[in-house]
């Protein structure tokens, strides 16, 4: 055997480690691809990530509940009176001025899930009351009385037209 035929069978291994070595990396990436896929949400979860809302048959001082990502949003068209208490109260336990928690003075959207124990809240007269513990929301969903330590919950949304909004994104 001569000096070149060695040398050959060096760069013949040399080769063919490197080809291995692609093959076998470009195989565990093909491998990752349906594992890294499957984190990305469902069909039926991304169909419920915004909720489109069609305001025109609310009547002024009414609410209408919509459900977004299985929990219940209050829309509830305002009227001057509620507007005015709203502006001129900053709510119970955890202050907040009306103005940050609306885009739009008549209307207000909030999830409808007590903050304390998560049972849903009951329209009463001005604002809201959870009957299971008895805390109290104004009609901006600031709480007024407890136990509930929060305010409800505003979600992210946003106007479409004038009488449109889409809860979900904003």
């Amino acid at each position: 055997m001569a000096d070149s035929d060695v040398l050959d069978d060096d760069g013949r291994r040399d080769f063919l480690v490197k080809v291995t070595s692609v093959v076998g990396g470009a195989g565990a990436a093909a491998a990752c691809i349906p594992f890294i896929a499957s984190m990305n949400p469902s069909s039926d979860v991304l169909s419920k990530a915004t909720t489109e809302v069609d305001l025109s048959g609310i009547p002024e001082g009414g609410m209408h509940t919509v459900a977004w990502q299985g929990k219940p949003v209050f829309v509830l068209h305002r009227t001057r009176e509620q507007i005015d208490a709203m502006k001129n109260s900053n709510g119970g336990f955890q202050p907040e001025p009306d103005q940050q928690r609306v885009k739009q003075p008549e209307w207000l959207v909030v999830v409808g899930v007590c903050t304390h124990m998560g049972c849903v809240p009951n329209k009463e007269g001005p604002g809201w009351t959870c009957h299971c513990h008895g805390s109290q929301y104004d009609d901006s969903g600031r709480v007024v009385r407890g136990p509930a330590p929060k305010n409800l919950e505003v979600p992210p949304y946003r106007f479409i037209a004038a009488d449109k909004l889409v809860i979900g994104e904003a």
